[in-house]
């Protein structure tokens, strides 16, 4: 029976200049090692971050391939800055003997380890979760895969885009009949990244039953088609056509206007009779042909031209205005936009962070908010190995890690 203790939790306030942390999160007290690259991983161990977590994050000398990627910033890309908030940085080659030592030194004393490497690299480089286990039995060791854990294509590389055109997601996004289309944004790594959040937060509470850490996996995979939960339902005997079921088509959408272009929802009786009176379009609305969403959509070819006209005569921000609360509808506007937008500034979404070599810059913050434990103002994305001295330093012994840790292997 393993003995149960309760997590390390630390026993003075962090050194606010040091961790970038002002207050506890409900992770306080977590130390996360963080050996990912690209998205998914890095940004779930960033949501872990947020909420209080010690994040160290450990790369190989040539870093994350994430911070080679194109950006308009000359010192750091913007993609890099931007998933790896709130972490202390490292550099270890695995490779060398010292550090990989030095590595399971710090697996002693972690409470998580997060990877994205394939399914048969980790025992190569000495990490699997059976080595790591027996180090220490309460680690959380989690694996981000592109398509899981067994199977015949278990040990290909996954990538976001590879993924989303793989699981019908570009199929979707076009028009039907036409060619797939991209969804920009790296949706299936965000997902994923929430989904490991989640995941350790939920082995974590487990943990404080049993005294024991798990293996928890998450793959590109199961995300893309998590995401699709609400689409993927196929009933014994229907067509395989049934993709489309979600989509409200007609109204619901995006249209032109005067000036730039309104994505406007009218899927409830209420908002499509409000719609109608705020564009004048009242006789639309009193016609028994357009009394529901699946009838709208039948007769779009009848309605769209009518709205379009009539969207027209306005730009999209004044139609935002007009339709208020009464039409759900967003302007279109760009990222850059919501800097400054009223609502992004009231909620807190967007906080200013000094970074070593970037300067100053703005970015998200806190996603999630606690109402007692509200977490760490979080720091920047550290510069590749920047707090390596602080850590050899007073985090742990770095001299003799090879020797102690083989013997104890």
């Amino acid at each position: 029976m393993a003995t149960l203790r309760p997590p390390r939790m630390q026993t003075s306030p962090p050194d606010p200049a040091k961790h970038g942390q002002e207050a506890r999160g409900p992770l306080s007290g977590v130390r996360v090692l963080d050996l990912s690259a690209y998205i998914a991983g890095p940004y779930g161990c960033t949501l872990l971050a947020d909420q209080g977590a010690d994040v160290i994050k450990i790369e190989p000398p040539d870093g994350d391939n994430l911070r080679q990627y194109p950006s308009t910033l000359s010192s750091e890309s913007r993609a890099f800055l931007g998933v790896n908030r709130g972490k202390r940085g490292l550099v270890l080659d695995l490779k060398k003997s010292e550090d990989h030592a030095a590595l399971l030194r710090l697996v002693r004393e972690a409470d998580v380890l997060v990877h994205n490497f394939r399914p048969s690299v980790p025992k190569r480089l000495g990490i699997d979760h059976d080595r790591l286990n027996l180090i220490n039995p309460r680690l959380i060791y989690c694996a981000v895969t592109g398509y899981g854990e067994t199977g015949p294509m278990k040990d290909k590389a996954g990538y976001d885009q590879v993924l989303q055109t793989m699981t019908g997601m570009c199929a979707l996004q076009g028009k039907r009949g036409g060619a797939p289309e991209i969804i920009y944004g790296s949706v299936v790594d965000y997902y994923a990244a929430a989904l490991l959040a989640s995941g350790v937060a939920s082995a974590l509470y487990e943990r404080e039953r049993s005294g024991l850490g798990q293996y928890v996996g998450v793959s590109l995979l199961r995300s893309a088609l998590t995401m699709q939960s609400a689409r993927m339902i196929w009933a014994e005997g229907e067509a395989l056509d049934i993709g489309r079921d979600m989509r409200s088509g007609g109204v619901t959408g995006i249209h032109p206007t005067g000036e730039g272009y309104l994505y406007l929802s009218a899927n409830t009786a209420h908002f499509w009779k409000a719609l109608c009176a705020k564009t004048g379009l009242d006789a639309l609305a009193d016609d028994p042909r357009y009394d529901s969403v699946r009838k709208r959509a039948e007769h779009a070819a009848e309605i769209i031209p009518q709205l379009h006209a009539a969207l027209a005569t306005r730009g999209a921000h004044e139609w935002e205005t007009l339709f208020g609360d009464e039409v759900p509808c967003a302007a279109a506007r760009r990222i850059e936009d919501m800097f400054e937008h009223p609502q992004v500034l009231a909620e807190g979404i967007v906080g200013t962070f000094e970074h070593p070599l970037v300067g100053r810059y703005r970015g998200v913050t806190h996603p999630i908010k606690f109402g007692r434990t509200p977490g760490p103002v979080p720091s920047a994305a550290p510069a590749l190995g920047q707090h390596a001295e602080s850590l050899k330093a007073s985090e742990m012994p770095w001299r003799d890690f090879s020797e102690e840790a083989e013997s104890k292997t």
